[in-house]
C-alpha cells in the first residue's frame, strides 16, 4: 500500500460524528422506555453518573457517542412503532386530536399540560390510573406518576392494597389515549411528591452498605481468602466502585449530580503539570516559642478528615458569575477575596494557610465561611474578609450524605470486627473519590474541580477548627498540618474523645519540646 493509500484509508474511516437529539429528548426516550439510568448505563459501558451528564446537557464522544445514538434512534423507532399500532387500533373517539378535530372535544376529556405546586408537570388522563400513594383511581399524572393532587382525595383503602381502577363498560374501548415519542423534558427536580414505586424499581436489594460488603466478599473469594491480594484488587477498583456507590446513595434523590458542568477558566489547571488559581488554605504551621519550661507534646491523628469533609455546603449546578461584598449562604462556590490581618500567629494559624504574597486570592466556600465567622460577633479575631467576585450556584450540604453515611457506617463495622481489607477499602474509595474528580485520567466520570477543591478546604477548615478549640480550652497548640495532624500540650483527653471514630482522635506520636530541653517547637518527634 502507497503511502496515499494509507492516507486514503484513513480519511475513510473518519466520519462525521453520530447525531444525537437534544438532552431533553435523551432523557424522555429513557424514561417513555421505563429503563433506569443504571440499566441503560450498563448497557453502555459507563456509570450512571456518566449517563445523567448526557442527559443534562454533555456529549459523549468516538465509539460510545455511536453506541449511545443508537440506542436512542432504536427507542424513538420503537416507541414511535408502538404508539402508531395502538393509534390505529384505538376508535377514532379514543385517537390523539388533530386539527380538525380539536374543537368539538370539550377541554375536560382533553390533555391540559400545567405545573403543580411544587413545578412538577401534570397531566390530565383520560382514562384513571392507580394512584402510586393511595392506590385509588386519580385523574391526574404528576412528573410521570398517576396521583391525586389534593390531600383529600388520596386516601389509603381499608386494607392498605391499592385499590384497582374501576373497570370500564364493556361497550367502552380501554386503550389509552397514546403519546408521542419525543416529548418536552420534566424539570430535573424529584419531589417527595414524584417519589413513587417505579423509582424504586431497580434498586439493588443489597443497599449501599451491602455494596460495599459484597465487593470485599467477591474478591475475597476470588483471591482464596488472601488478604493482601484481595486488598490491593479492591484498591485498584476504588474509584468506579466509588461511583457506583455514589449512584446508589443517589436513587430517590431530590437533586441530579450534574457530573460535568460548565468551568470557570480559574479552575481549570493553567499548564499540564501545572494548578489552577483556587487557594485551598491548607494548614502548615508550627509555633516558633513555646511557654517556658520542658513539655510533653502530643501528636494527635484526626481520624476521617477527608470522610467527614464530605458534609460540606456544594454547588449543584453551573457556576455563575457575581461581584459585590454580599454572601448569600444559600449558595456555593469560589471566591476572590482579600484576606484580613491576622495577628494571631503565635498561638494560632492563620486560617487562609501559610502564604507568600499578600493581596487578593481565590478561595473556596468553608474557608470564606470559616474568615466570616472567626470575624463575628462571637469569636471577633480578625476583620471581615473583602469578596471582590463570586462564581456560586445554589447549594445544599447534604448532597453526599447518604453516601458519606454509607462509607462511614462500613468503616465502623470493619473497625469493630478487625476487618483491615474493608478498612483499607473504604479509605481508598473516599480519597480517591476526592482527589481524582478534578482533572483525572483516573476518573472520567466525575468533572467537578470545583467541588474537590471545597471538599478539601472543609478537611482544612475541620482541623482549624479543633486547633481553635484546644486553644479556647486551654490547651496550647504546637502544630497544625495538613488535614488530620494537631500537636498539642496539656490534658487534650479533656477536649477530645480518644478512639478511631471519625468523631475521635487518636494518639500518633509524643514526643517532648521545650526550652529547658534545648529543643524549638516541633523537635524531637
Amino acid at each position: 500500500m502507497s503511502d496515499f493509500d494509507a492516507i486514503d484509508s484513513l480519511l475513510d474511516a473518519v466520519g462525521p460524528e453520530a447525531e444525537l437529539p437534544p438532552c431533553q429528548v435523551r432523557r424522555e426516550l429513557r424514561e417513555r422506555a421505563r429503563l433506569s439510568k443504571a440499566q441503560v448505563a450498563r448497557a453502555l459501558g459507563v456509570s450512571p453518573s456518566t449517563l445523567s451528564g448526557w442527559e443534562s446537557g454533555r456529549d459523549p464522544a468516538g465509539e460510545i457517542r455511536t453506541k449511545y445514538a443508537y440506542l436512542l434512534d432504536g427507542l424513538n423507532t420503537k416507541l414511535a412503532t408502538e404508539t402508531a399500532t395502538e393509534t390505529e387500533a384505538a376508535p377514532a373517539a379514543e385517537r390523539p386530536l388533530t386539527s380538525d378535530t380539536a374543537a368539538t372535544v370539550t377541554p375536560s376529556s382533553s390533555p391540559d399540560p400545567g405545573q403543580d405546586e411544587d413545578g412538577d408537570d401534570v397531566e390530565l388522563l383520560v382514562v384513571p390510573e392507580p394512584c402510586v400513594l393511595c392506590g385509588r383511581p386519580a385523574g391526574q399524572r404528576v412528573a410521570g406518576f398517576a396521583q391525586h393532587l389534593a390531600p383529600a382525595d388520596c386516601q389509603p383503602t381499608a386494607t392498605g392494597a391499592p385499590a384497582a381502577a374501576p373497570a370500564p363498560p364493556a361497550e367502552q374501548p380501554t386503550a389509552q389515549t397514546p403519546k408521542a415519542p419525543l416529548c418536552t423534558a420534566r424539570p430535573v427536580r424529584a419531589t417527595e411528591r414524584s417519589k413513587g414505586p417505579a423509582r424504586h424499581a431497580f434498586q439493588e436489594p443489597s443497599g449501599p452498605v451491602g455494596l460495599i460488603r459484597e465487593a470485599v466478599q467477591g474478591v475475597l473469594a476470588e483471591h482464596r481468602g488472601d488478604v493482601d491480594a484481595a486488598t490491593a484488587a479492591l484498591l485498584k477498583r476504588a474509584i468506579p466502585d466509588a461511583m457506583r456507590l455514589l449512584d446508589e446513595t443517589r436513587k430517590g434523590a431530590r437533586y441530579d449530580v450534574i457530573a460535568h458542568p460548565w468551568i470557570p477558566d480559574i479552575l481549570k489547571k493553567q499548564t499540564a503539570r501545572g494548578a489552577d488559581q483556587i487557594w485551598e488554605a491548607r494548614p502548615k504551621w508550627t509555633r516558633h516559642e513555646l511557654p517556658p519550661g520542658r513539655h510533653e507534646v502530643t501528636a494527635l491523628d484526626i481520624n476521617g478528615a477527608y470522610l467527614s469533609a464530605l458534609k460540606t455546603h456544594l454547588p449543584l449546578g453551573q457556576l455563575e458569575h457575581s461581584t459585590g461584598l454580599a454572601h448569600d449562604r444559600r449558595r456555593s462556590g469560589v471566591h476572590l477575596i482579600t484576606p484580613p490581618e491576622w495577628e494571631h500567629e503565635a498561638v494560632l494559624p492563620n486560617p487562609i494557610g501559610q502564604r507568600d504574597e499578600p493581596g487578593p486570592l481565590w478561595v473556596t466556600e468553608p474557608t470564606l465561611r470559616l474568615l466570616l465567622r472567626l470575624s463575628g460577633p462571637k469569636h471577633q479575631l480578625c476583620a471581615p474578609p473583602q469578596i471582590h467576585e463570586s462564581y456560586t450556584s445554589g447549594a445544599t450540604e447534604n448532597l453526599l450524605e447518604k453516601f458519606r453515611i454509607a462509607l462511614k457506617d462500613a468503616r465502623d463495622t470493619a473497625i469493630e470486627q478487625g476487618d483491615t481489607v474493608t478498612l483499607e477499602y473504604v479509605k481508598a474509595m473516599y480519597s480517591k473519590f476526592v482527589s481524582t474528580m478534578g482533572e483525572s485520567n483516573y476518573n472520567r466520570e466525575l468533572y467537578r474541580p470545583d467541588w474537590m477543591h471545597l471538599i478539601r478546604s472543609q478537611a482544612f477548615a475541620n482541623l482549624w477548627l479543633k486547633a481553635l478549640k484546644a486553644h479556647d480550652e486551654g490547651l496550647a497548640v504546637v502544630r497544625a498540618m495538613g488535614t488530620d495532624e494537631l500537636h498539642v500540650i496539656g490534658d487534650w483527653r479533656r477536649v477530645f474523645a480518644e478512639g478511631r471514630g471519625v468523631t475521635e482522635v487518636k494518639v500518633k506520636d509524643t514526643y517532648a519540646a521545650g526550652t529547658d530541653a534545648g529543643e524549638h517547637a516541633g523537635e524531637g518527634e
